[in-house]
């Protein structure tokens, strides 16, 4: 199953049985002494059943141990285990020994015990074993298999094995571990990078469809708003291009908050798993999910910058092309991380969605263009400056037509109409750009911490 997507139980992916040896391949990477399995053929047909109980064979063949919890074995996957550890309702031992051949010790001894019926040739041992150690035997034969086990010879057996192997020898050493984990904190990075990355690669309906959106988006706006950039001689025709700006923020930005919720929401999953094993710490995690994302936007960012900036007509200057770039780049990528640490506070991505687009309306409405800073009532006007879309939608407008000095129908310039009616000064244009970058930034180190804090496990 190599190159294989594990995909998600009962929908796609890897089958049941798949799922087990996989689990149990991932626990071996850590190279454990000792595992614990909880019922490994648990839903499984008898031949998906064989199959991963002769993985569990061959693990202990290399010399680890293995505690398993088996339900309704047949006779091979019975026969398989080296010892039993039996239990009566209330947790009171009533067999801990080898099985043996054809499990012969454990039948010897039940059948020395007065009453208790023989096994049948060819009869499940497992079977009979439950049978003839019920609650209804007990009473029948007035005896108590817990009390029967505790007075034979061994119980006695297994109490001076336990003392034994208690007893560390004189020139032992309790082990001692420096740290939690067996890597580095670096290597822990490169670790969670990698994997991530192979991850996002073969996960083509979230990474492909976002480019073709994006790509589709770009070229829709190209021909709705087609070499409006160009034209800046009446205030409609900076409405039209502020329009264009506008319009991509919202499209593009919420579509990548959204679509990467799920993708977050899986992921915090298989992480909850992991981290369990001890394979890595959170913040490794929190680092690769955050870095896998960076190369991701840029493409889709520079990919929908050019179709739209050369349809729209914007100038074709270095500086301005860097600074339509550069805003999309960050605006997207603030946003994405603000999906992301939407999904880290919440129980799931369902929880998120609907608080994420609590914000979205927000941010919408004190974007600065459906009513600009300067016309928005003084007691809500703090707000402006913390809602990220209206710094996008200041940045984005100042840096391509901030600097021009032509006179509108108003007679003003653009640059004063763009201070009087907008409250944009190009001169503020490093301090945007500062604010730009800090957004995602903000909203990773929520995201780090909140998946470092928070565990919404159900168990």
């Amino acid at each position: 199953i190599r190159q294989a997507l594990v995909g998600l139980p009962g929908v796609n992916g890897l089958s049941t049985e798949q799922r087990k040896r996989l689990t149990i391949a991932v626990e071996l990477v850590a190279n454990p002494s000792i595992i614990f399995m909880d019922e490994p053929t648990s839903g499984l047909d008898a031949r998906a059943a064989a199959i991963v109980m002769r993985t569990v064979r061959n693990t202990v063949d290399t010399g680890r141990t293995v505690v398993c919890t088996i339900h309704q074995p047949s006779i091979d996957i019975f026969e398989a285990f080296d010892e039993l550890f039996l239990m009566k309702r209330g947790g009171q031992e009533i067999y801990v020994g080898p099985l043996g051949r054809h499990s012969h010790h454990l039948i010897q001894y039940f059948e020395k015990i007065p009453g208790v019926s023989k096994i049948k040739d060819g009869y499940n041992p497992a079977t009979w074993m439950l049978e003839v150690t019920t609650i209804a035997q007990e009473l029948a034969l007035g005896i108590d298999f817990a009390e029967v086990y505790r007075n034979s010879e061994l119980f006695r057996r297994n109490k001076e094995l336990i003392t034994a192997l208690s007893t560390p020898t004189p020139d032992s050493k309790e082990l001692f571990f420096p740290t939690k984990y067996s890597q580095s904190f670096l290597t822990q990075c490169t670790a969670c990078l990698w994997k991530q990355y192979w991850s996002y690669w073969r996960n083509p309906p979230y990474t492909a469809v976002r480019f073709l959106f994006s790509t589709f988006i770009g070229l829709t706006f190209g021909t709705m708003f087609w070499d409006l950039g160009s034209k800046t001689t009446k205030q409609q025709e900076l409405f039209n291009a502020m329009g264009s700006m506008y319009a991509a923020i919202i499209f593009l930005g919420v579509t990548n908050a959204s679509s990467v919720q799920p993708v977050v929401a899986v992921e915090r999953t298989v992480f909850y798993r992991e981290r369990a094993a001890g394979m890595y710490s959170e913040m490794p995690y929190a680092i690769a999910q955050l870095l896998i994302e960076l190369p991701y936007v840029f493409a889709q960012a520079l990919v929908y910058g050019v179709i739209v900036y050369a349809m729209i007509g914007f100038e074709w200057s270095a500086a301005k092309f860097f600074w339509y770039i550069f805003f999309m780049y960050f605006t997207l990528l603030y946003y994405t991380y603000y999906g992301m640490m939407a999904v880290a506070v919440t129980p799931n991505y369902h929880i998120a969605s609907i608080v994420s687009s609590a914000f979205y309306g927000l941010w919408n409405l004190f974007s600065g263009f459906i009513v600009p800073r300067p016309r928005i009532p003084i007691w809500w006007r703090w707000y402006v400056w913390l809602c990220p879309v209206s710094w996008t939608l200041y940045g984005l407008v100042v840096s391509q037509f901030g600097d021009l000095k032509n006179t509108l129908e108003s007679g003003e310039t653009v640059e004063e109409f763009l201070k009087s009616y907008f409250g944009f000064r190009h001169d503020f244009l490093g301090v945007v750009a500062t604010v730009i970058v800090g957004f995602p930034l903000l909203f990773a180190a929520i995201f780090a911490v909140s998946i470092k804090v928070f565990n919404f496990q159900r168990r």
